[in-house]
């Protein structure tokens, strides 16, 4: 295969019936490593939003049990998109992802915001580092996919359009992105399972190279000084290199998945996706109170 043929694969399907496919073939051939950061990437930047990231730290689920619900949470979107929404492993993902939203106190605004980070920051993540940019089919199916995921969790409201999932997440995060001491908490923590991953004298160099890849919004949120300027070139200059690198480089034969990346540690002898998750506890962030429909979620 050549490196482009894939694209050209791509561009011949139709972008919105075709929408779960083309999401695979880009997400686990195209660009997986590019995926697994710009997702990273989206659900970190949720955390700048006080009333996402205090719940998260009242949970404590990412502040004490950090990898484990980095795993947790990478593998059951990995779920539906290795499977599909039809399937009985992509059901069984969607209705852990439910079970454990319909147990906490979150807005139908904070639910569309984090959906929106899903299409958008891939995409921005991609254009600026990956080896090629995103076509407009994979753009239009990318989502299409995540409309479908928000309409199975049962969001009501959600943009029809990448546009409208851009000026939503645009000026959300205008309105919303604040300082919150526990949201930081949740930010730090995040950023020591990060460095951990890799031996530990690197741990300050890490720690720069990753707040050298977080835009001023976010850094101000958490009240982050930001790396010098010399230092985000030389780290930003550095990916997209990497990029240009992979570009040279034959096209993937076979796909990637998220439960295959060194990073996930949880599960050395293998999972059940079912028993993927958190089981949240009475009391703790207003423990339960979403419901979903019926009609629109996998129950």
């Amino acid at each position: 295969m050549k490196r482009f043929q894939r694209l050209d694969q791509i561009r011949r399907m139709d972008p919105v019936a075709d929408a779960p496919e083309i999401y695979r073939l880009s997400a686990a051939f195209e660009f997986p490593w590019d995926y697994t950061r710009a997702l990273e990437l989206a659900l970190y930047r949720t955390y700048a939003v006080p009333s996402i990231g205090r719940l998260l730290a009242e949970t404590a689920e990412l502040t004490e049990r950090s990898q484990r619900r980095y795993d947790d949470t990478a593998l059951l979107l990995d779920a539906v998109m290795e499977h599909g929404f039809a399937a009985q492993e992509g059901r069984t993902a969607i209705r852990r992802i439910n079970q454990m939203h319909r147990s906490y106190d979150i807005s139908d605004d904070d639910m569309r915001y984090v959906l929106s980070t899903f299409v958008v920051m891939p995409r921005r993540w991609i254009d600026t580092y990956g080896w090629r940019r995103l076509s407009r089919h994979e753009i239009v199916a990318t989502t299409e996919y995540y409309r479908t995921l928000g309409r199975h969790m049962g969001i009501p409201g959600i943009p029809e359009t990448f546009d409208e999932f851009e000026a939503l997440l645009d000026s959300y995060e205008r309105e919303h992105f604040a300082w919150d001491q526990r949201s930081r908490q949740v930010s730090d923590a995040t950023l020591d399972l990060m460095v951990s991953w890799y031996p530990r004298p690197l741990a300050p160099l890490l720690r720069t190279v990753t707040l050298a890849l977080l835009d001023e919004p976010l850094l101000r949120a958490f009240r982050y000084e930001a790396p010098s300027a010399t230092a985000t070139s030389l780290v930003r200059r550095a990916v997209k290199t990497r990029g240009r690198l992979v570009r040279l480089l034959p096209p993937r034969s076979a796909p990637h998945f998220a439960r295959q990346n060194w990073e996930i540690k949880s599960y050395p002898n293998g999972h059940r996706t079912a028993d993927l998750g958190t089981q949240p506890v009475p009391g703790v962030g207003g423990c339960p109170v979403r419901q979903v429909k019926l009609t629109d979620a996998v129950d």
